[in-house]
């Protein structure tokens, strides 16, 4: 192929709208996003809990991308999954939320919609958007941290997502930082996610309410005196109007985040943390907290570079971003191998000389 071809190729490719689909436990959504990063198009709906059925989830899914492919010239698609993804991003090994044990999701869909399609951890989506579009932009080495119902993580370093010999790097949420301490879905006890995570905030909020703590009597007042009411989005917004009880809430969490982030720098060595997700909307009244324990629990403060810690920039629809814009180099290889093909098949019908036809041989491979 001649090297002016491959360049057009190459150029056409990343501009080309890819599918990113972000599964979540509550809603599915689905995007078409161009090569820049933004999203042309979105689309949402629940997560059927009443069936967790594999194929009604790919029914959802199938549904969606149809959608939007009726509408824009769609080249791949992306999806990005709360779960284990095997490092072939092939398979969802472990999904939480859904009934996907060993799970051939790439198979499946690509059988279905007849586009390349790609299976990306979640976070991993999350973290490629923010370096690629978002706050990691211009950081070869890049930890995302994404405070939600639990704890999710990502690492890019070098231009690449670190997966792990098995495709399950990251899970951050589940390193130990109080042995013997509460007890987590897992199994384990004493996760980083159940002192800092959306669930955290929380159970502490609504453990002081229930005790009828004077402090925690504004939040009770906010929600009419029930405490289940309580949220983490309840909690933020009393937070950011002035509640003390909140705010130390907040400041306790991102306490236990910066602890976290010096563990992380003391293993990676990251020239910069981006946190994201839904408690990330706290701002500053969760990051200055977090900073401040970060440079106290840092091995070697004082004397060794510190990591800037970012709050996210693309905020719920990264994981959708990110999945798109993976799934766009799935695509490129799928337009060269696809154009290759046609190309030998000319060839052959037209008599030209085998040396055209072998240009094209090695993109297959």
């Amino acid at each position: 192929m001649s090297s002016d071809y491959a360049e057009y190729v190459r150029r056409t490719a990343l501009r080309l709208p890819t599918v990113g689909i972000d599964i979540g436990g509550t809603k599915i959504a689905a995007g078409v996003v161009d090569g820049e990063g933004r999203i042309l198009e979105q689309l949402r709906t629940e997560t059927p809990h009443k069936s967790k059925s594999p194929k009604v989830v790919e029914d959802v899914i199938t549904e969606l991308v149809l959608s939007l492919a009726d509408r824009h010239d769609v080249h791949a698609v992306g999806i990005g999954a709360a779960g284990f993804v095997d490092a072939h991003r092939a398979r969802v090994l472990f999904a939480p939320h859904l009934s996907w044990r060993n799970e051939p999701l790439q198979a499946a869909l690509t059988d279905r919609l007849k586009l390349p399609v790609i299976v990306e951890n979640d976070a991993n989506a999350a973290a490629w958007a923010e370096w690629r579009f978002g706050a990691g932009a211009g950081e070869e080495h890049l930890v995302m941290v994404n405070l939600g119902t639990g704890i999710g993580g990502a690492i890019v370093r070098g231009g690449r997502l670190e997966r792990g010999r098995y495709g399950m790097a990251g899970e951050f949420g589940h390193m130990t930082v109080v042995p013997g301490g509460h007890r987590c879905p897992c199994g384990n006890r004493g996760c980083w996610e159940q002192y800092s995570s959306g669930n955290a905030l929380v159970r502490e909020a609504r453990e002081l309410a229930a005790a009828e703590s004077p402090v925690a009597q504004p939040l009770l007042d906010r929600v009419d005196g029930d405490v289940s009411a309580i949220t983490g989005p309840l909690v933020t917004e009393a937070a950011q109007a002035g509640d003390p009880c909140a705010v130390e809430l907040l400041q306790e969490i991102g306490q236990w985040l910066g602890l976290g982030l010096a563990n992380l720098a003391a293993a990676l060595d990251p020239g910069r943390f981006v946190i994201g997700g839904g408690v990330s909307a706290a701002g500053e009244l969760l990051l200055t907290p977090a900073r401040e324990a970060y440079r106290r629990n840092l091995t070697g403060r004082g004397f060794r570079p510190e990591a800037d810690v970012l709050e996210a920039r693309l905020g719920n629809t990264a994981g959708l971003i990110g999945a798109a814009d993976l799934a766009r180099g799935r695509a490129r290889r799928f337009r060269t191998v696809k154009r290759a093909r046609v190309e030998r098949a000319a060839a052959r019908s037209t008599g030209v000389g085998r040396r055209r036809t072998q240009w094209w041989t090695p993109l297959e491979r």
